[in-house]
């Protein structure tokens, strides 16, 4: 949480992403509907969050040498990568509720008790697909300026995929997209926030996808991971 505080300036930056949706989009509620919108900004914000809080962060310090000094305190160095994940999966939660608050008050987007409850716990399984991804770069690349690279390359490629696949011709291309890090969990938000409509045989999919990915991208970050880098 100190290191959460220090950096409060960028943890606050990474809020105001999923809400430059809420803003733009409110034309698009009539034609796209209130669950879409809001399951695009919640997408775009645990990206932000997920992806480039946490590998920024953690190559960041790694970098400092902050890691090789955390490992002589006498706690397991599960700890020490647990507590970060866990400060993220916070951000991730006040992220979700913001959205909640904003969509409604400003959006005029009102779900049903069970879709908020949902969609809250479908934001945290999102939020560890791209946490995974970003133990996944952190793992496998050790120089700062080259994650940084890597990860701010990532985030626009995710960005842009997710939200022009709409104008893909090609169907196969399509359907590999849907079930992309990116497609997966946005589906499943949308689908979450309408289950008794929405929630369908794809959504089940996704989940089961994304649990896929979370397994292939931390096991190898993890397997990976070197506390120096150098």
């Amino acid at each position: 949480m100190a290191t959460l505080i220090s950096n409060r300036r960028s943890a606050i930056i990474s809020l105001f992403v999923p809400l430059i949706v809420l803003f733009t989009w409110k034309g698009l509620i009539k034609h796209v509907g209130g669950p879409t919108v809001l399951a695009t900004a919640i997408a775009i914000g645990l990206i932000a969050i997920g992806l480039m809080g946490y590998t920024l962060s953690v190559a960041r310090d790694r970098d400092k040498g902050i890691f090789q000094r955390l490992r002589v305190a006498p706690v397991p160095t599960w700890v020490i990568m647990t507590s970060r994940i866990c400060v993220q999966l916070v951000m991730i939660a006040v992220l979700t509720l913001v959205v909640f608050i904003v969509g409604y008050q400003y959006d005029g987007v009102l779900l049903a008790p069970l879709g908020y409850v949902i969609t809250f716990f479908i934001a945290i399984l999102g939020a560890t697909v791209y946490l995974s991804l970003g133990q996944l770069i952190v793992g496998l690349i050790k120089g700062f300026e080259t994650i940084n690279a890597v990860t701010r390359i990532t985030y626009i490629a995710l960005m842009m995929v997710g939200m022009f696949s709409t104008f893909f011709e090609n169907q196969q291309l399509k359907e590999v997209v849907r079930f992309s890090p990116y497609g997966c969990v946005k589906m499943m938000l949308a689908a979450s926030m309408e289950p008794s409509k929405a929630w369908a045989h794809d959504a089940n999919i996704a989940v089961l996808c994304s649990l896929g990915y979370i397994v292939v991208f931390a096991g190898i970050g993890i397997k990976n991971f070197q506390w120096s880098s150098k």
